[in-house]
């Protein structure tokens, strides 16, 4: 299978520290590169973790808030300095239209891409590709605010023992998948349901319906954990989850693999996130998120 990898480029809520760069998260799903809420700092951070400006096929921006969205800028002008040889399409809130021409015209430089503007104004589909379905739904959060899921269309995987049953091989097998059917044969006798790959990206928050939507059954869930439990009133008041809250959302949503991430600067031990999220009730895979971490998607259902 082609490469399927989250590519940690900053992990800090606000304002970045020693260790920690504003957000920046890209997705690698085989051939496709997914840009989120690239903050201050991104084409540095993309630099340092071998990230081209050519990976990129899509920008996905969760509000307008500057830790998510400042390093626009920047990552928007390298695309057409590179002269990136593909189309790029940007989404974000709709009620940040003017935030995003502001950063996407920021200095002068001369464009030399195709950069699709494509806001984002109700929950939905926002694309279909045969790799993926992306789709956004609204969190809570002082400003609009969407979150975005990735599912891959369900497949089929073929059984060799049944297809030698049958004495089907070789190019037939292909043919087979093509036609499904061949000399009789049903493609449904010769192999099962395989369920598609899901990820899901929550970042500024509140618990809200939005939250468990993104990611019910998700493979990987990058979430937003600003702060520990013993401050879910600040969390409350500035639109943010708690590690406990985030990990129980993974818990209940059946998720294979949390990625926590967006740490306030008030926590020296980022270890305590990890405590809080098991204490939770969270038992699978789980990680939390440094500068420059890759994070493989977990193989598919068996």
């Amino acid at each position: 299978m082609s490469v399927r990898e989250l590519v940690v480029l900053g992990t800090a809520s606000q304002v970045p520290t020693r260790h920690r760069n504003h957000n920046g998260y890209l997705l690698r799903w085989g051939a496709e590169g997914i840009l989120f809420d690239p903050g201050e700092g991104t084409q540095r951070q993309m630099l340092r973790a071998g990230v081209a400006a050519h990976d990129l096929n899509r920008i996905c921006v969760t509000h307008f808030h500057g830790d998510h969205s400042l390093g626009l800028a920047g990552v928007i002008q390298r695309i057409n300095l590179d002269r990136v040889p593909h189309e790029i399409t940007a989404h974000y809130p709709a009620s940040g239209q003017h935030f995003f021409e502001r950063l996407r015209y920021a200095t002068a430089y001369r464009e030399t891409v195709r950069l699709t503007e494509a806001p984002v104004a109700a929950d939905g589909v926002l694309a279909r590709t045969p790799a993926y379905t992306l789709e956004a739904h609204r969190l809570s959060h002082p400003v609009e605010s969407y979150g975005y899921r990735l599912t891959e269309p369900d497949g089929r995987r073929m059984l060799p023992e049944r297809l030698a049953a049958h004495g089907i091989a070789g190019p037939d097998v292909g043919l087979l998948q093509r036609t499904g059917e061949l000399r009789g044969v049903t493609l449904e006798e010769v192999s099962e349901e395989r369920r598609g790959q899901r990820f899901a990206f929550v970042m500024d928050t509140r618990l809200c319906d939005g939250v468990h939507t993104l990611a019910d059954g998700c493979d990987l869930l990058v979430i937003e954990s600003t702060f520990l439990d013993e401050d879910a009133g600040l969390a409350a008041d500035h639109g943010h989850l708690t590690a406990g809250q985030a990990a129980r959302v993974a818990r209940d949503a059946g998720v294979r693999h949390l990625v926590l991430t967006h740490f306030s600067q008030r926590y020296p031990d980022a270890g305590e996130f990890e405590r809080q999220a098991r204490a939770a009730g969270f038992d699978a895979e789980l990680t939390v998120a440094s500068d420059l971490l890759r994070v493989p998607l977990p193989p598919r259902h068996p």
